[in-house]
């Protein structure tokens, strides 16, 4: 996996238990102090999230703005905005994510020395930007 893996994050992929291939679901719970990933970029997957529980910053290329149970964001790909959600409360966050599964899609994180390429496989491949492995 990458070397700096999301602090505080518990992921259930919903989508892999019914064998969905066009698309992921997952269930995801952030910790007080928690992230949901490195902030990124898709080339080519779609991203959708909704709030269920607590309160969450979500940090994008524009700033930031508070999410609340009941709210959404999508993340049309290709646009380069960088986005991650961050638990800055002492309560949990829960939320679901659903993305699109489309092959060679490539990842930008525009903070980190890692990127990301989606392959044929289903599986993906990280790196640092000048492509040598971790």
């Amino acid at each position: 996996m990458v070397a700096k893996v999301a602090p505080g994050r518990d992921k259930r992929v919903l989508g892999d238990l019914f064998g969905l291939t066009n698309f992921g679901v997952n269930l995801t719970r952030l910790a007080p102090g928690g992230q949901s990933a490195l902030r990124h970029a898709h080339g080519k997957q779609d991203e959708f999230v909704y709030m269920l529980e607590g309160e969450a910053v979500l940090m994008t290329d524009a700033g930031e703005t508070l999410l609340k149970p009941g709210m959404c964001a999508g993340f049309k790909a290709g646009t380069g905005d960088a986005h991650h959600l961050v638990n800055r409360t002492m309560r949990d966050v829960v939320f679901l994510e659903v993305g699109d599964r489309s092959t060679g899609d490539a990842v930008n994180y525009p903070d980190d020395d890692v990127m990301a390429v989606y392959g044929a496989d289903g599986k993906w491949k990280y790196s640092r930007k000048d492509g040598t492995p971790f």
